[in-house]
């Protein structure tokens, strides 16, 4: 197309004006829960990398390993040859952490909620077309799979379980399987629902709990393995990339479920398998967890200790009850000024923006880590309130 990038162009310069257009920087991670930008070291509020594993030596020396033993890719889909012995151990590991039945690996968490979703919602699989309720704040992974799916969603406010269960009732003559799809932790608003209400509301309802821990993994529940560790989910998918250090994904599930996986979900049987180095690093992070209840411990206190500074500053954090704070400034100009005063300050905070969350709700979304220092955490919480007072 000759005009293509002239019509481009123009989209782009919309975005530019509306304060939307995003852009990629190259950085370099530095240990300390800090970063490199331009030159600059900055503390790195808005990494995911809650327990500071992805430069754990522990998990660094594991993947060394396993490319030395393995070599540089898995070479070919599992369904080929790239299923391995270790891969197998891996899922094991995986399952009896999780206190289920099996475990499958997917390359990452869109991946794995975009294909494992349609799989399950697969209407020739039911006999009717599935009842599909789902948190309004779902991440986009879960929506692209209920989407790939063809399913339309009845979507319920945003973790209120009355208002989940009237829908479920107001559905109870309708044929089609129910499910209830959400997160154990909002990546944007760091807020957690009540899981064994959910729980309960499945079994009273019959209907299959689909639940999101990516960003629990690591960092909540038994052993730092999730909310739906000792509880009737059927299934629960997190992540290797966030808490854990590495990358990739699992779903953790009935042998049944695994199996119709395998069959069906078209992440695993079209993509090559994860490569070597990071199946090490995720076999290194899944020995590591369990061991880390002091490092849980003081990620929670940091979190809560700026959770109740912002709050006495008047500062909306979203309902946040975990290791991720928003700071809700709504306009998003003010929003990228914020952080940008921030940034001016050593401390980095990503303004998100619509899209990414609803109109008139642009955040700095902090994501605390393990391994900030009190002083960091000092530091953040007395710039955000003197940014957010100076710049309206």
């Amino acid at each position: 197309m000759r005009n293509l990038d002239e019509t481009i162009g123009r989209v782009l310069a919309d975005l530019a004006q509306d304060g939307r257009l995003r852009s990629l920087r190259a950085v370099e991670p530095m240990d300390g829960g800090r970063i490199r930008i331009d030159g600059r070291e900055l503390v790195n509020f808005s990494s995911n990398d809650y327990l500071g594993l992805s430069r754990h030596p522990a998990l660094i020396e594991r993947a060394r390993q396993w490319a030395e033993r393995y070599g540089a890719g898995a070479a070919a889909s599992r369904l080929v040859t790239g299923h391995t012995a270790a891969l197998a151990a891996i899922e094991e590991k995986i399952a009896a952490a999780k206190g289920v039945e099996a475990a499958l690996v997917l390359a990452s968490g869109w991946q794995c909620n975009a294909s494992v979703l349609p799989a399950l919602l697969d209407k020739s699989l039911w006999g009717a077309e599935p009842l599909v309720f789902a948190d309004r704040l779902n991440h986009a992974s879960l929506h692209m799979g209920c989407q790939s799916a063809g399913i339309r969603q009845t979507r319920f406010r945003h973790n209120d379980m009355t208002h989940l269960d009237e829908l479920l009732a107001r559905s109870a003559r309708e044929p089609g399987p129910r499910f209830i799809i959400t997160e154990s932790v909002f990546s944007m608003d760091g807020d957690a629902p009540d899981v064994d209400r959910l729980v309960a509301l499945a079994e009273e309802w019959d209907a299959f709990l689909y639940l999101d821990e990516a960003h629990a993994t690591g960092v909540l529940g038994t052993n730092g393995f999730g909310l739906s560790v000792g509880t009737h989910v059927d299934v629960s998918m997190g992540t290797f990339s966030k808490a854990m250090g590495s990358f990739g994904a699992y779903v953790a599930s009935s042998r049944a479920v695994k199996d119709l996986l395998v069959n069906r979900a078209s992440g695993l049987i079209y993509s090559t398998a994860l490569p070597p180095a990071v199946l090490g690093a995720i076999d290194a992070a899944i020995d590591l967890v369990p061991a880390l209840g002091a490092e849980r411990a003081r990620l929670a206190a940091l979190a809560d200790k700026v959770r109740r500074a912002f709050a006495a500053a008047d500062l909306d954090t979203a309902g946040s009850t975990t290791q991720i704070v928003p700071v809700i400034l709504g306009d998003e100009d003010r929003t990228l000024k914020v952080a940008a005063r921030l940034e001016q300050q050593g401390l980095l905070g990503i303004a998100i923006r619509p899209p990414t969350v609803p109109t008139g709700t642009a955040r700095i979304r902090f994501a605390l880590s393990a391994t900030h220092s009190d002083e960091d955490v000092e530091r953040l919480i007395d710039a955000t309130i003197q940014a957010a007072r100076e710049i309206p």
